[in-house]
């Protein structure tokens, strides 16, 4: 997967994507919300997030206060040390990984924690997400990040202009 390519073409893009995405805002077809799943799905069946694992790599999720207790649950350590040792509160109050890649990625891009990760890994990209208008500038942000957000956008895009 090249991720430079990917990067560059949202880069390239960037207006353009903001441009459809802000069509949906504005005059959300009445089936956008099973036309965004029926696109996640078939950008799913291209993107193996294991050839890539970029969110892993440059970014880190939130962890919310039931993440924390999931999560050191599993790896049977208090959430103290669990926070103490992975995690630090970023400038907004976030509790955020320490460190980037995330320590918890393995070198063949699984995730050592996959059944318990937290919440914004098992959403991210968020693309399969009702009302996907609402979070327009989250989803310009994710297609730098990741092929699959970015294929996500071109294929609303492609479908929002044959439906004009």
């Amino acid at each position: 997967m090249d991720l430079e390519f990917y990067k560059n073409q949202a880069s390239l893009k960037l207006k353009e994507h903001r441009k459809v995405l802000e069509t949906l805002k504005k005059k959300p077809p009445k089936n956008l919300d099973y036309l965004v799943q029926e696109v996640h799905d078939e950008v799913f069946t291209k993107i193996d997030c294991l050839q890539c694992a970029n969110c892993c790599k440059t970014t880190g999720p939130l962890f919310s206060e039931k993440d924390i207790e999931r999560i050191s649950k599993h790896l049977r350590i208090k959430p103290a040390d669990f926070e103490s040792r992975y995690l630090r509160t970023d400038e907004d109050q976030d509790k955020v990984l320490r460190n980037l890649p995330c320590w918890f990625l393995n070198s063949d891009n699984t995730c050592s924690i996959y059944e318990v990760r937290p919440k914004a890994c098992r959403e991210f990209p968020h693309t399969d997400r009702k009302k996907i208008y609402q979070i327009n500038h989250l989803t310009i942000k994710n297609t730098m990040i990741c092929p699959a957000a970015f294929e996500f956008v071109e294929r609303i895009q492609k479908t929002v202009e044959k439906g004009r």
